[in-house]
């Protein structure tokens, strides 16, 4: 267990760590990553919902990371390239 919780944290560390300074790269992880969870779902039938499946990004132990990232990249492309960035969100 205690490797386990060792691997988790080098790889969180290592995601934390992780600077941007290519566009290219920093446009490649804002597609790549998604802006909301994907797995969220409204069931309908007949135009009532019957069943809403909640957010299950958060059970992802890397979630926050891959989220600041994502995040890290937004910030580069707006303020650095001064790209418009509303088509990532």
């Amino acid at each position: 267990m205690f490797k386990l919780m060792s691997l988790r944290n080098i790889v969180c560390q290592w995601l934390d760590a992780i600077e941007v300074h290519d566009p290219k790269r920093a446009q490649l992880l804002c597609k790549l990553i998604p802006a909301s969870c994907p797995f969220e779902r409204d069931l309908n039938l007949f135009g009532h919902t019957v069943f809403h499946i909640p957010p299950l990004c958060k059970l992802n132990p890397f979630y926050e990371q891959v989220v600041s990232l994502r995040f890290k990249c937004l910030c580069f492309l707006a303020d650095e390239c001064g790209e418009d960035i509303t088509i990532y969100c």
